[in-house]
């Protein structure tokens, strides 16, 4: 959340949720924007415990509804429903079991990071005094930020900053905790730790990881689902969406004046660059042709080739 201005304020922690059922209930939610753009056409989730993995391209709604589950928007129409608590109807009540990290927050400069974390606590309502000022230590500890307690957030670096993030959206002991992008720009040494970090969370709460990076996805999270144009398009787990594309997809390298003529041909649902050259990768239920080689395929084939059958889907 933003450090200049907290929006919500965590009191006293929750009963812990329900770990076996499903604890978050996203149904039917609609949103449309004043200027007509609809974000949402209708999702509908049952999100369990653990981390949830959100994928979908830029303008797919994720955004919008990631605020509308931290209660900082109201939708159009729908229901969500956390462990018995009717989100939309009692906010507030959601706010007292709720962590928040959005893709970019501020912070105050010279205020060095437990000073900010205690001021954070403060306008969440934990309390009293030395028991805040125990758990703000217990959280720069656990985020390894406690060395670099006295000096400014504004002075850390981009992997420093979001496990300051991360330490604000655990105040109050969280049992739904939502993170936009959080390992976007870390090198690869912090993203590791940033992972093995969200890991340990995720053992304890709900967690939905909304991110384009679909390697924390496949890394981290047990359940995902893709959302497109404002709808959920595919859900499951990384390993069983995997598994749908067995004997489904081909690769051949190609020239690059060739994928013109091959996308009018086959479904081709990306080209990367392997070893210098071109390869297209296509699904189809038969090998398109005797130059292509079956393709094992990962979450990325999962992405692209859900996307591509969307957009083919309503052209």
């Amino acid at each position: 959340m933003n450090a200049m201005s907290p929006a919500i304020p965590l009191g006293t922690p929750c009963p812990a949720p329900n770990l076996v059922q499903d604890v978050l209930q996203i149904t039917d939610l609609v949103h449309t924007y004043g200027n007509g753009v609809r974000a949402l056409a209708g999702v509908t989730l049952s999100i369990p415990h653990g981390m949830y993995g959100l994928l979908g391209p830029n303008g797919a709604g994720k955004s919008t509804l990631m605020r509308i589950l931290a209660t900082l928007q109201q939708p159009t129409s729908g229901r969500v429903i956390f462990d018995g608590i009717d989100v939309l109807a009692e906010p507030m009540r959601l706010r007292s079991t709720l962590g928040y990290l959005p893709q970019d927050f501020g912070v105050y400069r010279r205020v060095s990071a437990e000073d900010l974390l205690d001021h954070i606590a403060v306008l969440k309502g934990i309390g009293p005094t030395q028991a805040r000022r125990e758990e703000v230590r217990a959280l720069l500890q656990q985020t390894n930020l406690y060395e670099a307690r006295n000096r400014a957030v504004s002075s850390f670096s981009g992997g420093m900053r979001q496990r300051f993030g991360i330490a604000q959206a655990l105040l109050g002991n969280p049992h739904l905790i939502i993170v936009d992008e959080p390992t976007a720009g870390l090198d690869p040494a912090e993203r590791i730790r940033f992972h093995d970090l969200l890991s340990e969370i995720g053992e304890k709460a709900v967690v939905i990881l909304s991110t384009h990076i679909l390697e924390d996805v496949a890394e981290l999270c047990k359940h995902m689902a893709i959302i497109v144009a404002g709808r959920v398009v595919v859900e499951g787990s990384p390993t069983s969406l995997v598994a749908k594309l067995s004997g489904r997809l081909w690769r051949k390298s190609v020239d690059r004046n060739e994928i013109t003529e091959l996308r009018r041909r086959c479904n081709v649902i990306s080209t990367r660059y392997l070893d210098g050259g071109t390869v297209a990768f296509v699904l189809s239920d038969e090998r398109p042709g005797a130059d292509f080689e079956p393709a094992g395929g990962d979450l990325h084939d999962v992405y692209f080739a859900t996307v591509a059958v969307d957009h083919k889907a309503a052209a």
